[in-house]
């Protein structure tokens, strides 16, 4: 039968007769072949009208949704000497926990008692502002005793004057009378004279009327020397008015210069009292400073500072933690061509490092392992890269992110965008066309209602 043998048989048996030989070796290759390439043909037709998904692929890495469940480094607030540490790596920590105790550096800072210390200067210092405000009180009170005091003692003295006009007024009429009474006297005198020398009148009668004419004279002279002593007093009393205003003018002066001079002590107490209190403040919150506790609950990942007895700066990063509660999202670097094609709310698929996927990009129901996922933000500036990052988020009522995923973990995203037919997307990879910006139906015709949507 493999015609290897002279001894043939042929002559023996007729093979065409056979079924075997009837069913293969009249078969008509060619034909067969023709008929496979037209079922192919046929079927790879049918698949050009098949629906495609037009995608993006982009590469990036989980991390956390947030900014606060990021992983953060811990700094130090004040420059000091690591004396001991209650954490290790890789010990979850619960929020407020001590994590390392800092020792202080700076010689102003060395006294134990500082904080105490300052408290009692504030202390002191508030007592001062309080015997200032007391003696300004009393100052206050002071000058308007003097007010009063110069009112009354300005009404007393005009009242003098008053009575000093009066007297002196008296004393004009009382030298007036006398001053008539000397004149009666004089015109009497030099009758009773002229008479006297006549013989007409006694010597006695005479020197009667001589003794009254010296009686007037000596009334005038007390009359005139009473009214100018009215008039000095007068003038006393003019004077002294003067005299008591500027006496209390002086006096209240000289009180609102002290009261001015207690309340500048008072204001520079106050100011010492605000700053010595900033201080007191600055220094309690310092100490607070020497703890460095964790701010959330979280794992401790990495610590720089080793050892007891390092000095750290301001600023220095001493470790590095990671929060316990977070929600992871995906960061893609996408293409700035292709940036314009990504929307907020638009669908992703995913594929995690160390989780085995079989996907077909342009059918995403059909791929195996893939995660689902929905772009929540879009950055406006691109990294240093040259390359735009979007956010995605995990999305409900879809199957869960693996839970054992870690922020940092590389990610392999589909951003996908329309459904079109295949030969549409075959022809446009060969003609090398971005993907629908618009969203189209099967028959490539623009969907009005969305691009109505887009432009809200």
């Amino acid at each position: 039968m493999l015609n290897i043998s002279d001894n043939s048989i042929d002559h023996l048996v007729n093979v065409k007769e056979t079924t075997s030989y009837k069913t293969i070796l009249k078969v008509n290759p060619a034909l067969v072949f023709a008929r496979w390439l037209m079922i192919l043909f046929l079927v790879a037709v049918g698949m050009m009208f098949l629906p495609w998904t037009q995608n993006i692929k982009a590469n990036g890495k989980v991390n956390a949704l947030l900014p606060e469940q990021r992983p953060q480094t811990l700094q130090a607030a004040i420059p000091g000497r690591i004396e001991k540490w209650f954490v290790r790596e890789g010990q979850l920590v619960k929020k407020g926990d001590t994590i390392v105790y800092l020792s202080e550096i700076k010689d102003e800072y060395f006294d134990p008692d500082l904080i105490k210390r300052t408290q009692m200067q504030v202390k002191s210092k508030e007592a001062a502002v309080a015997s200032y405000a007391s003696k300004a009180i009393a100052l206050d009170k002071q000058i308007a005793a003097l007010n009063t005091s110069l009112k009354l003692k300005r009404e007393q003295a005009r009242n003098k004057v008053k009575q000093s006009l009066l007297k002196v007024q008296s004393d004009s009429l009382d030298l007036l009378a006398a001053n008539t009474d000397l004149e009666v006297a004089q015109k009497q005198y030099d009758r009773q004279k002229k008479m006297f020398e006549q013989g007409l009148t006694p010597l006695t009668s005479f020197e009667r009327l001589e003794v009254k004419l010296r009686d007037s004279k000596s009334k005038k002279i007390v009359s005139e020397n009473k009214l100018l002593t009215s008039k000095n007093e007068y003038i006393n009393a003019l004077i002294e008015i003067n005299s008591i205003e500027n006496d209390y003018a002086d006096k209240i002066s000289k009180a609102q210069s002290e009261r001015f001079s207690t309340l500048a002590g008072q204001y520079d107490a106050e100011a010492n009292v605000t700053k010595m209190t900033s201080d007191y403040t600055k220094y309690s919150v310092r100490s607070g400073f020497y703890y460095i506790t964790a701010p959330q609950d979280c794992y401790i990942t990495k610590v720089n500072f080793t050892g007891i007895g390092e000095n750290v700066k301001v600023g220095d990063e001493i470790l590095t933690i990671m929060p316990a509660n977070y929600q992871l999202a995906v960061e893609l670097y996408i293409e700035p061509f292709d940036l314009p094609l990504v929307k907020i709310g638009e669908k992703t698929r995913f594929m995690f490092d160390g989780w085995p996927a079989l996907v077909f990009s342009g059918w995403p129901n059909l791929s195996y392992g893939t995660f689902a996922g929905e772009v929540v933000a879009i950055d406006n500036v691109a990294n240093e890269n040259g390359k735009y990052r979007v956010l995605i988020s995990e999305v409900e009522n879809e199957v869960k992110w693996p839970t054992a995923l870690r922020p940092g973990s590389g990610a392999n995203g589909i951003l996908l965008l329309n459904n079109v037919p295949l030969w549409y997307e075959l022809w446009r990879k060969l003609n090398g066309f971005p993907p629908e910006y618009y969203k189209n139906d099967i028959s490539g015709k623009p969907n009005t209602k969305d691009k109505k949507k887009d432009s809200k």
